[in-house]
């Protein structure tokens, strides 16, 4: 008998989560981090003493129901009473949209949000319970899968005709059409297109599937707001790792896994364990890969174990990394001209076409000259997370890319943190003489130091041919894999990015079959 019954690869919240589930089930489970510490992208990072923030600096969907399974609470996880307000920022004014409220608009724009969120809201209720389900692939299906598609068809269903078609009609619609269906306001129409895009390689002109990216987004109570838990985004993973290790998991941090042991009989191929970077091994009855796809079966795997079909869609899986993040430890509180920004969600793109201008820039290898970002100031609610009367700002820059033409260097990350740090000026003047320290990281520099292939924290792009039962790529959906005793859980399967825990959920309850 193994010492082990599963081997989960990777402690960030995915990882976490199926292994606390496993461990709940009575499973002997080992948990191998190469980091000191959980959490991953969601992990605190010290970029300057004193001065702490995570590359993932909010959260709006993470699962309510894992929340609730692993007592959470209890471990340290709880969330403030008020959700974040999102806020465009154009020169000299701003609009904000906050819990199906708005300020900043005209009457016109105003009721026709209450009707766009309305409707919205309504799709995104009919598919919350599908990203809580393993989605069977097509063909052969058991009767299980076949319910699984049945009660999809029906949540659908119950939308009623009009709202079903109108749902069918706008599922693929680039956000651009959507918008401007509804609106006149330019600034508005940018800041809604956002929460469709961000992470992916999409603009709003983009069609393919910005649309089911927001309303995954929506699928939580918050309806997509975000918010920064008590404690910080970092509280979440530390309540994780509690979590697994009160249900009998065994975690070990500086554990870097270097391949997982593959052994062959004339049954075909089965994982049975790992080798670790210090040349110990670790036998288990199955490994579980809490990593990209590409990590897991280019790096950890091998290709020398794989077909090479199979090798050549995970190869070309879409996983370039196009956020950039930038950390400023700042003196003071930047004055971005009210309180209620600096404890909210702010926006820095005016018009579609900026998004559009800065997508364009980056499809040819080039940094944004214009950027456009995501800004959030976390110390404002969270002090501990600066020394006194000094602030942190947090922001995702879109549309850096992976493959910067020329190549990263120095001088590269230096130009793009100042054009961030001059666009922010804008809308914040005198931040560039508060800044005490400034750290950009690029999607290169994120793969590197987070062990994510391309810096892609979503895992690969949410596009139509990489989502639902095609996520990451058939043979490796379903949390499965084409070798026996390997699976995967993390943002790369079903339902996909951002901090849910609904991959390392869906996985152990698979799993657990």
């Amino acid at each position: 008998m193994t010492a082990y019954d599963t081997i989960v690869i990777g402690a960030g919240h995915n990882g976490l989560v199926c292994a606390a589930y496993l461990a709940k089930a009575g499973q002997r489970v080992l948990l191998l981090e190469a980091a000191e510490s959980a959490g991953g992208l969601a992990a605190d990072r010290e970029f300057h003493p004193g001065f702490h923030a995570p590359v993932a600096h909010s959260i709006n969907h993470f699962s309510s129901k894992v929340a609730s399974d692993l007592d959470l609470a209890r471990h340290g996880y709880t969330l403030p009473a008020a959700t974040m307000p999102l806020i465009g920022l154009a020169e000299h004014r701003s609009v904000s949209v906050h819990e199906g409220r708005t300020s900043g608009l005209d009457e016109a724009d105003a009721k026709a949000y209450e009707r766009y969120h309305g409707l919205l809201r309504r799709f995104a209720g009919a598919l919350a319970p599908a990203w809580q389900k393993t989605m069977p692939g097509l063909g052969n299906n058991s009767l299980r899968e076949l319910m699984t598609f049945a009660q999809i068809g029906f949540d659908l269903r119950r939308l009623g005709k009009k709202d079903m078609g109108e749902f069918l009609r706008i599922a693929s619609l680039p956000m651009r059409d959507l918008v401007d269906e509804y609106f006149e306001d330019e600034l508005l129409k940018a800041l809604l297109c956002w929460d469709g895009i961000i992470g992916s390689k999409m603009a709003p002109r983009s069609p393919n599937s910005a649309v089911l990216s927001l309303l995954y987004r929506m699928s939580e109570n918050s309806h997509g707001a975000h918010t920064i838990p008590n404690g910080g985004v970092a509280a979440l993973g530390n309540a994780l790792k509690e979590a697994a290790e009160v249900a009998g998991t065994e975690i070990r941090f500086s554990a870097e896994v270097a391949r997982v042991r593959i052994d062959g009989n004339t049954d075909g191929l089965s994982a049975s364990g790992v080798h670790l970077a210090d040349g110990e091994t670790i036998e288990a009855d199955r490994v579980v890969c809490a990593t990209d796809a590409k990590r897991a079966f280019l790096g950890l795997v091998g290709v020398e174990h794989l077909d090479i079909g199979f090798t050549n869609r995970i190869r070309r899986l879409r996983s370039d990394g196009l956020v950039g993040k930038l950390h400023l430890a700042l003196k003071g509180a930047p004055e971005f001209g009210s309180t209620e920004h600096l404890t909210g969600r702010m926006i820095i793109a005016p018009t579609m076409d900026s998004i559009e201008f800065a997508f364009d820039d980056a499809k040819y290898g080039q940094c944004p000259e214009e950027p456009v970002m995501e800004v959030v100031v976390p110390s404002a609610t969270d002090s501990s997370l600066a020394p006194d009367d000094q602030h942190v700002l947090s922001a995702h820059v879109m549309y850096v890319p992976y493959h910067l033409k020329g190549g990263w260097d120095d001088a590269a990350r230096e130009w793009i943190a100042n054009r961030a740090i001059e666009t922010l000026a804008k809308y914040a003047p005198g931040i560039r003489g508060q800044v005490i320290y400034s750290e950009f990281l690029t999607p290169r520099d994120l793969e590197q130091q987070y062990r994510v292939s391309g810096g892609h924290w979503q895992h690969g792009d949410f596009s139509m041919d990489q989502i639902l039962m095609m996520r990451p790529t058939y043979e490796a959906a379903q949390y499965d894999s084409p070798i026996s005793g390997l699976h995967l859980c993390s943002a790369a399967c079903h339902p996909g990015g951002d901090i849910t825990g609904l991959a390392g959920h869906n996985a152990a309850k698979a799993l657990l079959r």
